[in-house]
């Protein structure tokens, strides 16, 4: 039976701004109240997935969110029509309608852990949604994500989905941002990798002084136990709390792997060499060999690497067995990466090729090519019970071009968050949406 990685990428909102939200991640910060543009940001991440549908992988979309969030409003005390609730918010507490406009949703590698039926107990394809409860807007997120989840992986024969963890700090989840997963083959049992900043209930780990850690080990843990993963099959490490205070707020910002591959930076790990031997002897045991590439700290800084988002790349395997790195435009504008990855194409390493992408309007709030993907390992039976209308084709590329040209502004600015209209423009076109990729219904709102 062949298997795939299928990457389900996050279709960019209409509500698309920089509210500067982020507290850890520099791009967010820095670019706060920037001028953006929602359509131009959608058109970006499509332009991306049908690159990588054009060039034989498998590609899926996953929907935005309903924003702005008028029942998280509500529940702060705002009331009236939904109209009056964003107009007496933006009014008298601005910086929460900024948060309920947040289109953070786009960044799918948030969306879930997933751990692929060749690793679990009871043979099934497992999905968490992420709490993400570490920032306001984030948190506001999985009930709607878990609904979506379960319309686009709907049999229970095949997958087997859980609600989020409990919404308090000792369980701060972020998903697959976190998490990797190293295997021979994607159909063939592997090594679930799971990255924590900080543990919860055990002292004697060290944590970040200055920005917030925000995945936990015992979520980790949690999320494994719920998953049915064996011991033989887990690797938990820690993230390095020096890195995390430089702005390294997901593993994914300083480490990527695929396959039997792991592309990592130096200084990205405690104990680098106790983790790695963990991953080496279990992916053995399993038929495979890790290989890693270590990304020395004086030929890429861990500041070169969170301003160019080197590790926030997508890592594919190619026909021929090689890897494809997936890098945005930022790592050739930045000389020291360039140069290095210049140098890593070409040695005889597993990445062997890099190609680049214009990802601009989610990079400045933060999220590169590896934030806007969630990873699902299937097997060709369990690719087959995917919801057909979520899966990359070029008719629905072309479908879903128009319709951002239909539905989404050109420019957005947080004044613009303000105008009651611009919840009526995203209902409407998440109303057509779900039509357009058969979700049925995901959204709480009813249109008229």
């Amino acid at each position: 039976m062949n298997a795939y990685e299928v990457n389900f990428d996050g279709l960019v909102g209409p509500t698309h701004n920089y509210g500067g939200l982020s507290y850890g991640n520099v791009a967010s910060q820095g670019n706060s109240q920037q001028q953006s543009s929602p359509k131009e940001a959608a058109k970006q991440g499509l332009a991306k997935m049908k690159a990588l549908m054009d060039m034989g992988f498998k590609q899926g979309v996953l929907a935005p969110q309903e924003r702005p969030d008028v029942a998280a409003l509500r529940s702060l005390g705002f009331s009236g029509s939904d109209a009056q609730v964003i107009q007496q918010a933006a009014k008298q507490a601005m910086p929460l309608l900024v948060a309920s406009c947040s289109a953070s949703s786009m960044w799918t590698a948030n969306a879930a852990t997933v751990s692929p039926s060749a690793d679990t107990a009871d043979g099934r394809v497992h999905f968490t949604a992420a709490n993400l409860n570490c920032k306001f807007h984030r948190s506001l997120e999985h009930p709607v994500t878990g609904r979506i989840l379960g319309a686009m992986f709907a049999d229970p024969q095949h997958f087997a989905h859980h609600a989020a963890l409990p919404a308090v700090a000792q369980f701060g989840d972020e998903g697959a941002a976190n998490h990797t997963r190293f295997c021979r083959g994607y159909g063939e049992a592997g090594v679930e990798f799971f990255v924590f900043g900080r543990s919860a209930f055990d002292s004697r780990l060290p944590a970040p002084q200055r920005y917030p850690a925000r995945q936990t080990l015992e979520a980790s843990q949690a999320v494994a136990r719920l998953h049915g993963l064996g011991e033989d099959g887990v690797v938990y490490a820690q993230q390095n709390p020096a890195v995390i205070d430089q702005g390294v707020f997901h593993n994914d910002v300083i480490a990527v792997g695929n396959g039997e591959v792991l592309f990592y930076h130096q200084d990205a790990f405690l104990d680098t060499e106790r983790v790695l031997a963990q991953l080496q002897d279990k992916l053995a045991r399993r038929g495979g060999q890790l290989r890693a590439v270590c990304v020395p700290r004086d030929q890429v800084t861990v500041e070169d690497a969170v301003r160019s988002y080197l590790f926030n790349s997508q890592l594919l395997t190619q026909a021929d067995g090689s890897m494809l790195l997936i890098v945005p435009e930022e790592c050739r504008n930045n000389g020291r990466v360039w140069q290095y990855l210049t140098r890593l194409t070409a040695e005889t390493g597993p990445i062997r090729e890099v190609k680049v992408f214009d990802l601009k309007q989610s990079m400045q709030n933060g999220g590169g090519p590896a934030c806007l993907r969630l990873r699902v390992a299937l097997k060709d039976a369990e690719l087959a019970a995917v919801n057909p209308g979520v899966i990359m084709t070029p008719a629905l590329n072309e479908t879903l071009v128009a319709w951002v040209d239909k539905h989404y502004r050109d420019r957005l600015s947080e004044a613009d968050l303000a105008d009651p209209q611009l919840l009526v423009e995203c209902r409407t076109a998440l109303d057509e949406l779900t039509r357009i990729l058969t979700l049925g219904s995901v959204y709480p709102f009813q249109l008229a």
